[in-house]
């Protein structure tokens, strides 16, 4: 899927061990850099993690 600047996503599943994000947690979309399948994105808690769509992290859209 592609996802653009506004998009509201939610949090299926992260690899991150450290963060404080769960599932269904959700966010907008800062961009998407394409050639990292890397999406930054600001979560409605005020955390700014990015999400690695090719490393174990998933989001859908809300």
């Amino acid at each position: 899927m592609t996802y653009k600047k506004g998009d509201r996503i939610a949090l299926v599943q992260t690899a991150d061990p450290h963060t404080e994000l769960r599932p269904g947690d959700l966010g907008t979309v800062r961009r998407l850099d394409a050639s990292l399948s890397t999406l930054y994105v600001t979560w409605d808690s005020g955390s700014t993690l990015s999400i690695l769509l090719d490393g174990g992290d998933e989001v859908r859209t809300a």
